[in-house]
């Protein structure tokens, strides 16, 4: 047995090996571009209906024969989407602070601080994953009218702070913001990051006087970087694409998100698709530059959930 191991190969098993590896490629490759090109498809479709006419977008038409760019403007104008998208902004970014404080603080907590009940606090965490939103969603509903317990007067006017007397947390940024700030996902992304921060960095940290709040800033966070982004992104994608739950507390326009606005806009719109993928193409659009731009942290965030080496 030992012997047939060690016979060199002959030069066609050479060859042979070589031509299998290019078939299996090619395969690959070819079931790759296959399926790019199925999920890359409506996005071009999207973008060159944008730049038609309305005749040629109602025609279903290709490739537009003179490209109306001035649609992106009409649609801006025609939906409101100046309010709409400034909407977003105020909500991505309280949403993206609140998450992070949030599950900076537990994900560390779950790693490195030792207390009783951890483990089953944990998992209770991670078992809220298999939990759809449909089912979450009339509960949140309830705790944000104040049907379960009172809850704190709101900011009804963005951008200034207005203590109303209302206590409910319908039309307000907190309503559409703090039920999703504790994500159970971006607990336990950065937890695996924070666990696997060597202990004698603890050690060394404990012996120039760092409690666990200094270790976290200086220590942890620079380290737990790509995770970090990675929650950023992740959360203002499902904050920017939040729908469902905006169109259920928000009854006035004061605080309902962009594509709440691209929902008003389909239905006032009519049959004017050219606008509509011209509405729809601004929509997604800050999430392409902000996913391009962080492409490399993000893909890492994602692949190591841990250190390397």
């Amino acid at each position: 047995m030992d012997k047939a191991k060690n016979v060199p190969l002959t030069r066609w098993d050479i060859l042979w090996q070589r031509r299998m590896h290019i078939l299996s490629r090619t395969v690959m490759y070819t079931i790759l571009i296959f399926f790019a090109i199925i999920a890359v498809t409506p996005f071009l479709w999207m973008i060159s209906t944008s730049l038609m006419t309305n005749g040629e977008a109602q025609a279903a038409k290709l490739i537009p024969r003179d490209p109306q760019w001035d649609n992106y403007v009409t649609a801006w104008k025609e939906a409101n989407f100046g309010k709409y998208f400034f909407n977003s902004v105020i909500i991505s970014v309280t949403s993206i602070i609140g998450t992070l404080v949030i599950t900076i603080l537990a994900g560390y907590a779950f790693a490195r601080i030792n207390f009783t009940g951890r483990n089953i606090m944990f998992t209770l965490v991670l078992a809220t994953l298999m939990i759809p939103e449909s089912v979450t969603m009339i509960p949140n509903f309830l705790i944000v009218t104040a049907n379960v317990f009172p809850l704190p007067s709101p900011i009804s006017t963005p951008p200034f702070l207005y203590i109303g007397t209302e206590h409910t947390w319908l039309d307000t940024l907190q309503g559409l913001t703090v039920p999703f700030m504790a994500s159970a996902f971006s607990i336990f992304l950065l937890r695996q990051f924070f666990a696997q921060i060597p202990y004698e960095l603890w050690e060394a940290a404990r012996l120039d006087g760092a409690g666990h709040l200094l270790f976290l800033i200086r220590i942890c966070l620079p380290i737990a970087r790509p995770a970090i982004l990675t929650v950023m992104l992740l959360t203002f994608i499902g904050s920017w694409n939040s729908f469902l739950w905006p169109l259920i507390i928000t009854r006035e326009d004061t605080w309902r998100p962009i594509v709440v606005g691209l929902y008003n806009f389909r239905t006032e719109g009519g049959n004017q698709t050219h606008l509509m993928m011209a509405a729809a193409f601004i929509t997604i659009l800050p999430m392409l530059v902000l996913y391009f731009v962080t492409q490399k942290t993000f893909t890492e965030g994602l692949a190591t959930s841990g250190l390397k080496g």
